[in-house]
């Protein structure tokens, strides 16, 4: 089991919570996402490492950024 934790910006109501969760909830591999609406953080964890940049779309789909990404 791997745990990532992440920041992402721009979110400012459930329903951002709720579409950034859904995106990387579709990862391959991912077993659970818990966002952090007042913070940004946004925990992943899953079976094995998963690629940043799959992260890095996963949320760009959604419509927001990664920090340092």
């Amino acid at each position: 089991m791997a745990t990532s934790t992440y920041t992402v910006t721009g979110m400012t109501c459930g329903h951002c919570v709720a579409s950034v969760r859904k995106e990387i909830a579709g990862i391959p591999g991912v077993t659970a996402v818990d966002v952090d609406l007042e913070s940004g953080r946004v925990q992943v964890e899953s079976a094995e490492a998963i690629d940043t940049a799959a992260v890095v779309a996963a949320v760009d789909e959604a419509g927001y950024r990664l920090a340092d990404a």
